[in-house]
């Protein structure tokens, strides 16, 4: 007989009851089905950057943005133009305290941009008054963001900033599953073209598999060249032969 799990209705008591929390509950799940069936990496944060307009209540526009360590800070998906400006006029400011809050929270933002010092004012001439970011990874050197700003002041109230960490939540998953896709599918053409590389050599020295491959890894090392780049030269010229 199958196991039985049983879950206490009090497990759910952060699930919301009202209608309007189903609509939103719902949303999210069309929301993280999008997420879950993008290709790439690169797929996942276009589509987490668009979905952050549509569910964030007060969003206009929305990037996804990265720093790292001793690095300028660079854009990998947007919405828009004004978002690329945003953080073209952000360059050199990656350490401003909104941005050195993500560190240690997952949450940070600018209630006025138009009140603000510094560089902060350079938001507000591009008509972004209200910003808030959330974290979506964060190690010793490397920071990604996605980031939703708007024209108004104060856009972003306590609603906001919990929709906003529930899609993160989807979309840390989602990028997740989609890096390690990414990998195993780079690996599996790693490995196709280590083979083909080892058969032309077994062919063109007589020498068997052991051999040719241990002919492949001493010539990579040798040449301080990587094993797939060094097969891919071996198959290459195969192919223009």
């Amino acid at each position: 007989m199958p196991k039985r799990f049983v879950v206490a209705a009090s497990d759910f008591s952060e699930l919301p009851r009202s209608v309007a929390g189903f609509e939103l509950a719902e949303e999210l799940t069309a929301a993280a089905r999008q997420l879950h069936e993008t290709s790439t990496a690169h797929a996942t944060l276009r589509t987490a950057a668009r979905l952050a307009v549509h569910l964030l209540p007060g969003a206009e526009h929305a990037g996804v943005s990265v720093i790292e360590d001793a690095a300028p800070r660079q854009t990998l998906a947007w919405t828009d133009d004004v978002v690329r400006s945003a953080d073209a006029l952000d360059a050199g400011r990656e350490h401003r305290a909104y941005w050195t809050d993500l560190w240690s929270a997952p949450v940070a933002g600018i209630e006025d941009s138009g009140a603000a010092d510094d560089g902060e004012l350079t938001l507000s001439g591009l008509g972004l008054r209200s910003v808030l970011s959330l974290r979506l990874r964060a190690d010793r050197r490397r920071l990604t963001v996605l980031t939703v700003y708007a024209g108004k002041p104060g856009a972003f109230d306590a609603r906001a900033r919990r929709i906003g960490r529930l899609l993160t939540a989807h979309v840390s998953i989602a990028l997740e599953t989609a890096t390690v896709r990414e990998q195993l599918t780079e690996a599996m053409r790693t490995r196709d073209l280590i083979g083909q590389a080892t058969g032309i050599l077994m062919e063109r020295l007589d020498i068997d598999a052991a051999e040719a491959f241990d002919s492949l890894v001493r010539t990579s090392q040798r040449e301080n060249v990587k094993l797939r780049d060094l097969a891919g030269r071996i198959v290459d010229v195969r192919d223009q032969a």
